[in-house]
């Protein structure tokens, strides 16, 4: 995995889990589980959307 994956995910990981917070917590849903499950699921997503943003930026 390349350093540009890995500076991507800091901030693309954090924006996709800031973004289920948000969401979660207009609806309504404030509890602790929901709330580590956005941050789980926007980490986990930060892989894959880094690499493709990585990708397409020219980098490997």
């Amino acid at each position: 995995m390349s350093p540009l994956v890995l500076i991507l995910h800091l901030f693309i990981g954090a924006t996709l889990a800031g973004v289920g917070i948000v969401i979660l917590l207009v609806a309504g849903w404030g509890g602790a589980g929901p709330l580590a499950g956005s941050v789980a699921v926007g980490f986990g997503l930060g892989f894959p959307v880094s690499r493709a943003v990585a990708w397409a930026m020219g980098g490997k």
